[in-house]
């Protein structure tokens, strides 16, 4: 049984006659009762009692055809979800993001931008360190993530620049640090530090401990260790300590804790989109090409906000 026999006995059984479910059908009249007769030898059994003018569907065919329309309903509609999942309209995307950079920019804004052009489709946020998010990325449990730090592109992995975010020291407002008009890394020597722990991203670890380094701040007194940045905003906002954030920080201060620029820090974190090269989801294809868009957006606001002569 195909398809198609249902199609030709849904329409003859709602004419109740050949040669009207012929035209409707574009089918040649022998040929549609053929496929008729083909279909009731299959099931054992007769769909219509023939009169000397047209058809009557039988007791049974009425009970058949109720399931066939039903049978060709469910086909329609799951052709359709099917092809708005191939155009990229529908089906799910799931999608990492670090905290940290979720409160302004492009990663909030790639989301709404989602959100408002599919409205489909099934968006998943998963907020996580970066390092667990390369794993899930790899693994295939996200189809894309928003990392800091992220790893240079490979066979395996590609990747899209989003921002590049400095680092600055969140203190406690009446901090003597916060009252510094210049502030510099050799002027936090006497400092408590807030510090994230190594084993979170050993590279950038060393990159910061070799910036603090040649800046003066030879030992950082580290007092306490955090896993993240809303920890150590937290833990500053007790007066614990001080810490260093990405910028961005600004815009999800706690309060009474001042975000500090800090002179001769020349360390920033480069934020980048990262998915596995094989993913052929058409979804994720139109996320990338809405978070470029986005990037490109925001860099070519950027350079007409920039004073002349800069």
């Amino acid at each position: 049984m195909e398809l198609r026999h249902l199609r030709y006995f849904v329409a003859i059984g709602e004419e109740e006659h050949f040669g009207r479910a012929a035209l409707r059908l574009r089918v040649a009249q022998p040929a549609l009762s053929r496929q008729i007769q083909d279909l009731e030898r299959e099931i054992g059994f007769e769909l219509f009692d023939r009169l000397s003018r047209g058809v009557k569907i039988s007791a049974a065919g009425k009970l058949f055809l109720e399931e066939a329309r039903r049978i060709l309903h469910q086909v329609h509609e799951a052709t359709e979800r099917a092809q708005r999942v191939a155009r990229g309209q529908s089906g799910t995307l799931r999608v990492g993001f670090t905290e940290n950079t979720s409160w302004r920019g492009v990663v909030p804004d790639s989301f709404r931008l989602f959100r408002d052009r599919y409205p489909d489709a099934e968006l998943q946020l998963n907020p996580l360190p970066s390092l667990h998010q390369l794993e899930a990325v790899r693994s295939g449990r996200l189809d894309a993530g928003f990392m800091l730090n992220a790893p240079k592109p490979c066979r395996e992995l590609d990747q899209l620049p989003v921002a590049l975010h400095s680092l600055a020291l969140a203190a406690p407002a009446a901090h003597p640090l916060a009252k510094i008009k210049n502030l510099r890394l050799r002027d936090m020597t006497d400092a408590r530090f807030i510090w994230f722990p190594r084993r979170e991203s050993a590279a950038f670890y060393d990159r910061l401990m070799y910036e603090c380094f040649r800046g003066g701040l030879k030992s950082p007194r580290i007092v306490q260790e955090a896993l993240n940045e809303a920890t150590i905003l937290t833990l500053v906002a007790q007066g614990m300590g001080v810490g260093f954030v990405i910028e961005p920080a600004r815009w999800r201060c706690p309060d009474g804790v001042a975000i500090l620029k800090v002179a001769d820090l020349k360390l920033s974190l480069p934020l980048a989109l990262v998915w596995r090269k094989d993913n052929l989801s058409p979804l994720l294809a139109k996320f990338v090409t809405d978070v470029g868009s986005l990037v490109k957006r925001n860099s070519e606001r950027a350079t007409f906000k920039r004073p002349s002569g800069s």
